[in-house]
């Protein structure tokens, strides 16, 4: 398993380390999931993302080629302005699902882990007719995640510059203890947050990481792994990749319509999803409660209506702000109406579920 540079120090924590596409990462800590979801709700928590992949796009048709490979509009960034966005093959089914960012004589590209070299190798493929560069540089660059209501007081007392004004999926040049670095006002957890794109080996890693908790120590600033990463991004209802899309879903049906420019002109996969959307989908990504604790939907159960599958569980958990399982899943566009009683089943045990807006938190 690949290590990030902050593996020692998860070590140290005590942390729980797994297997998270290819990286030895934390799920947990000492204090456990919920104990890190809520010091993230109700104040701040710091976690290390730094699998994630980087890739910087420069040449004279860098914008001109990321308008053609990503399914948002690429031409409303300007420097100091983030984008989320997404890549589909010709049919439609998404390849991944992440960021753009202008950098003002480039872009970057931040991806999922388990994709780097799946999204390497078609962004490759489908370059020859563009001048542009493409550069992995995912092994280079340290991603620290600062979360929370309070992340903005923390990260301010050791960063260069004001932290105030920049706006969401906005991100400004500065240093946060004396390493330059890019700081994002972005996030997976739907809270006030900032993420950290800065390069330098174990040593200026455990640095940064050191003064953001001292840092952070006055408000229970608490480490936090993959598992409450999880958990506060389903109670926003934020897709992930491998679980609520793939490449046999497409956007639309996984309600990132929102993101999904079909009049920006020609891209991989606007066929398709005009066609999608002139016939209507047929199946919808939808949000559904147990009502109990006792009751907690996982990936891979059945949804069931009339006693018959119509679909499965994509993300389940118990929310620990709402004290009830939630999860997610396709239905059949007739079942996806809020408030539709339906049931899920795993085996012989079946619990009923409620449909449910997203988010839920």
């Amino acid at each position: 398993m690949k290590k990030t540079r902050f593996f020692a120090i998860h070590q140290r924590l005590g942390a729980k380390i797994v297997d998270f596409a290819g990286f030895a990462m934390p799920v947990q800590y000492p204090k456990g999931i919920i104990h890190e979801h809520l010091a993230v709700r109700q104040s701040v928590g710091l976690f290390d993302v730094s699998h994630m992949g980087e890739f910087e796009i420069r040449g004279a048709d860098a914008e001109t080629f990321l308008q053609y490979v990503t399914i948002n509009d690429v031409k409303k960034l300007y420097e100091g302005r983030a984008q989320y966005s997404a890549m589909c093959k010709p049919d439609g089914g998404l390849i991944d699902d992440l960021l753009v960012y202008h950098l003002g004589d480039r872009y970057m590209m931040v991806v999922n882990a388990a994709n780097i070299q799946k999204d390497y190798e078609w962004l490759q493929a489908h370059r020859q007719s563009f001048d542009v560069e493409i550069e992995d540089l995912s092994d280079a660059i340290n991603l620290l995640a600062v979360q929370g209501p309070n992340s903005l007081k923390t990260l301010q007392k050791i960063a260069s510059v004001d932290l105030e004004p920049v706006r969401y999926y906005h991100w400004v040049w500065g240093e946060v203890a004396g390493v330059e670095m890019i700081i994002s006002r972005t996030g997976y957890t739907g809270e006030l947050g900032f993420e950290l794109y800065f390069r330098g080996d174990e040593a200026v890693a455990e640095k940064v990481w050191n003064a953001i908790m001292e840092a952070g120590e006055e408000f229970g600033i608490e480490p936090a792994g993959l598992g409450a990463r999880d958990t506060l991004r389903l109670e926003k209802g934020y897709c992930l990749y491998g679980n609520d899309i793939d490449e046999t879903t497409n956007p639309l049906e996984a309600g990132l319509g929102w993101i999904t420019k079909l009049k920006k002109g020609d891209f991989i996969g606007r066929e398709a999803l005009l066609k999608a959307k002139e016939e209507g989908i047929r199946r919808r990504l939808v949000g559904f409660v147990t009502g109990s604790e006792r009751y907690i939907p996982r990936h891979g159960y059945e949804i069931v209506a009339n006693d018959e599958v119509v679909g499965t569980v994509t993300s389940g958990n118990i929310s620990p702000i709402r004290k009830e399982g939630i999860g997610m899943g396709y239905v059949p566009v007739e079942y996806s109406t809020e408030g539709t009683e339906l049931k899920v089943r795993r085996g012989k045990r079946e619990f009923p579920v409620r449909i449910h807006s997203l988010p839920f938190v």
